[in-house]
């Protein structure tokens, strides 16, 4: 007899039960009613006044258990069958990411570097089973406080790590009860991030870097952005800085900044393009960041200029046996020699140079392109314009886009909640349709705000390792918005002063609108929800998704247990995850997450009958 697969024994919908089976289930509620509304023995309150029926100090507990039955009921008139608990996954996986397999990789056939990209396609891992946290894994500190100290247990790092001499991004250092410390603000002095930003802003023609906002730069993609300081400090200055890293087992840039409250994703453009469109970014950031500019004959730098927005910047530290101060053994160098020569043929021109930093700026105009000499770089079509998961181009996209407008004449363009009809012609959005996004989000954040609040900042329980916490007791920082749209739900949370980042997902079959969101300054990518996302596990505090649920399951067909399994992976324990979809997909999920563990309630949507609210919250389950 075969046996049975994880994924037959995570999803077994059966036929719907009998008519008779249904009648049994209502008499069992029924009859545990009329059991609770029987008089009870009474006791005294905490004060000692008088005494208080022991059904009242229980209806809570008592109503959501009922509330929980008739869910199940209605959960069997759909035809789903309930079924045990998940197992937990080998401590093996407490940190894995799916689709970074380089020994999978390397025996598909992949190499020359391509065995240490992204590659689920090989990955044949069970995800049956749920990803637990690390034996010493501790809810995080509560931001701000939580940017500049995390606790050690909660990423995998090694001593040696600790000891390494670092540099400008990798200053940090380990105190006791197992913290890390990074520099705070006021500190940031120490490590040059303030003087390294400010030297930046004047290269580039500016007075200070506080300016940067007013130049166009908006958001910036920080490559291999080490800890986070250069990330952390461009926060405070109002500007969305992603950083993007490659996948590592030890110390991961990605996990660590995210574990900090920082924007990350794991990303590497070795052999695929990264999961954005063209014209995506006002300022590329490379630090020391070890990518050989000069392989794959410039195909890493015309990735670059793919994502600059014309009059973009590329920001590049090279490292250097040289003193401080002279800019000689980095222009001595083979790779700024190759960037040099290179930056010709694509139309960057060199705007300075200082210590080991060069800045290139991306050309606003086509004359350039058409004064061009032989041995050009060539422009691409409009086929070439795909940009998911596609192999690194060879010629220059985004000059037939609507969208090439130099950042310089995009500084007045408004952001967050506000919105300007010339952005939105440009990306080809109608007035109403982002108007009534923004609305519909606004309403959403106040629902969900309401309905979150008295769970996450009161008679909550305290965390393991806490001796008396202190109100509030959760911390929400790192969002994800699955289905993304126009971003309203990021621009709602701003609005209404909420100190939390967003990464808008726009789900790969969708319509993009990923430059818009980019454009408004948020963060954001395009991502296959038929895939594990790139992070790693417990990286998310709360998770959004409107309508994806359907989208998935019914236009891309994929298997709705391991979307929600790959959710439970990148959430934190305590985090909340908040599904709005329609009501047979909505009791499809409520079935499933009470084999993963969730605490989940139902609610019904005030606007339309056809829709529910699935609010869940992840445990803390060790084992």
């Amino acid at each position: 007899m075969r046996k049975p697969s994880a994924h037959e024994h995570f999803v077994n919908f059966g036929r719907c039960p009998s008519l008779n089976s249904l009648i049994l289930y209502f008499i069992i509620v029924i009859a545990l009613i009329t059991v609770l509304s029987s008089p009870y023995p009474t006791t005294w309150n905490s004060i000692g006044q008088s005494p208080v029926p022991y059904i009242y100090r229980n209806y809570r507990k008592l109503r959501e258990q009922t509330t929980s039955d008739l869910s199940e009921i209605q959960a069997f008139s759909f035809g789903i069958t309930p079924l045990g608990e998940l197992q937990f996954c080998g401590k093996e996986r407490d940190n894995h990411v799916p689709c970074y397999n380089v020994s999978a990789n390397l025996l598909a056939g992949f190499h020359d570097g391509d065995e240490i990209d992204r590659h689920c396609e090989v990955d044949d891992v069970d995800t049956g089973c749920l990803v637990r946290p690390p034996k010493d894994y501790k809810i995080p500190l509560r931001w701000p406080a939580g940017k500049d100290i995390i606790w050690s247990g909660n990423v995998k790092i090694t001593n040696d790590q600790f000891l390494s001499s670092g540099s400008m991004k990798k200053r940090m250092m380990l105190l006791e009860d197992n913290q890390i410390a990074f520099h705070s603000e006021d500190g940031l002095t120490f490590d040059g991030v303030k003087d390294y930003s400010r030297q930046i802003a004047e290269m580039i023609g500016l007075g200070s870097d506080s300016e940067f906002l007013q130049a166009g730069v908006r958001t910036v993609l920080d490559m291999e952005c080490g800890f986070g300081s250069f990330g952390a400090h461009l926060f405070s200055l109002k500007l969305m800085t992603i950083c993007i890293a490659a996948y590592e087992v030890f110390g991961s840039q990605v996990q660590l900044n995210l574990e900090r409250g920082l924007p990350a994703i794991i990303g590497s453009f070795v052999s695929r393009q990264l999961p954005y469109p063209s014209l995506s970014f006002d300022m590329v950031h490379c630090a020391q960041c070890g990518i050989s500019w000069d392989k794959k004959d410039g195909a890493f730098l015309i990735e670059v200029d793919r994502l600059l927005k014309p009059g973009g910047y590329f920001v590049l530290t090279l490292s250097t046996s040289k003193a401080k101060g002279s800019s000689l053994g980095a222009r001595n160098s083979i790779i700024f020699t190759f960037i040099e020569e290179f930056a010709q043929k694509i139309c960057w021109s060199l705007l300075g140079e200082q210590d080991e930093s060069f800045i290139w700026q991306k050309t606003a105009g086509f004359n350039c392109y058409e004064s061009r000499k032989q041995g050009a770089v060539p422009l691409c079509t409009e086929e070439d314009e795909e940009s998911y998961n596609k192999p690194l181009l060879a010629c220059l996209s985004g000059t037939t886009s609507k969208r090439w407008v130099p950042i310089q004449n995009t500084s007045n363009w408004l952001a967050g909640s506000k919105w300007n009809l010339e952005e939105l012609d440009i990306h080809e959005v109608h007035p109403d349709e982002f108007i009534e996004d923004l609305s519909a989000s606004e309403t959403a954040i106040k629902d969900y705000w309401s309905l979150l609040t008295p769970l996450i900042f009161s008679d909550h329980p305290k965390r393991p390792g806490d001796e008396d916490p202190l109100p509030p007791f959760n911390m929400v920082r790192n969002v994800m918005d699955m289905n993304a749209n126009f971003g309203g739900l990021n621009a709602a949370l701003l609005e209404a002063g909420k100190s939390v980042w967003v990464m808008n997902v726009i789900p790969t079959g969708v319509r993009n609108t990923l430059p818009l969101i980019l454009g408004r300054g948020f963060a954001g990518v395009l991502h296959n929800w038929c895939e594990p996302f790139p992070t790693y596990p417990r990286t998310y505090d709360l998770l959004h998704a409107m309508g994806l649920l359907s989208h998935y399951l019914t236009l891309e067909k994929c298997d709705l247990s391991a979307l929600l399994l790959e959710m439970d992976r990148i959430l934190r324990p305590e985090g909340w995850v908040v599904l709005h979809d329609k009501v047979q997909v909505i009791e499809k999920a409520r079935a499933l997450v009470t084999q993963i563990r969730w605490d989940a309630r139902v609610i019904e949507s005030k606007s339309d009958n056809d829709q529910r609210l699935l609010i869940c919250q992840k445990p803390f389950l060790r084992k």
